[in-house]
């Protein structure tokens, strides 16, 4: 898109203009839809969170509503992830596709804790009635939901294996390979101190004084 608004544009004899102009407004659209995919997400998991997972501080707003810690946790984690690169990635074009698989293999991963939960609750159903039913046959439900839960970390253990590719750069190969690795696990363990801080926050407050 570029190089087609540098071409119209020295067509016309005003040089990169029209190519400035697409650079301005797409920068615009960017961080546009950059906004909203961080806004969210963030207002679903912390507008109403349950206290016993999600800590206080983590649930704070300013005057305007706005979850001021959960955004600078957010810049925090996204800081730490497009700097980390630079230890082992040094071409940009290159950091664009490793984020991009990262992600792929990232995002995926969330979906293991949805069948997982599935599986459970066809393993405790007659602790809870539901008018729908994926499923009637708790069993059946069950395979489904372990079959899924396989699947879907068979397909991100796969995708963290860099591509031939990056063979040729053994020092590349091993960054994206650990980070791949890594990255889940430390996300995973983060998602597991947060409670135990929101509960012993609770404790502290429950305590008499």
């Amino acid at each position: 898109a570029y190089s087609a608004f540098q071409i119209l544009g020295n067509y016309y004899g005003i040089g990169n203009v029209l190519m400035i102009i697409y650079a301005l407004t797409n920068m615009v659209g960017q961080i546009s839809a950059l906004a909203f995919s961080i806004d969210a997400p963030l207002k679903i998991l912390l507008a109403d969170a349950d206290p016993n997972f999600v800590p206080n501080w983590l649930r704070k707003r300013n005057r305007k509503g706005a979850l001021v810690n959960g955004y600078l946790l957010t810049g925090i984690l996204v800081g730490i992830i497009i700097l980390l690169p630079i230890v082992g990635i040094k071409d940009m074009n290159e950091l664009v596709k490793w984020l991009t698989n990262l992600n792929s293999v990232v995002m995926p991963m969330r979906y293991l804790w949805v069948f997982l939960a599935y599986m459970m609750l066809n393993k405790a159903y007659k602790k809870f009635t539901s008018e729908y039913k994926f499923v009637k046959n708790p069993k059946i439900g069950f395979i489904f939901g372990a079959w899924c839960f396989a699947f879907t970390a068979f397909a991100c253990i796969l995708g963290m294996v860099p591509k031939v590719e990056y063979a040729a750069d053994p020092k590349a190969w091993w960054f994206q390979l650990v980070s791949n690795v890594v990255t889940p696990i430390i996300l995973i363990l983060l998602g597991m101190i947060l409670p135990a801080i929101a509960r012993r926050d609770k404790n502290k407050v429950e305590e008499p004084v």
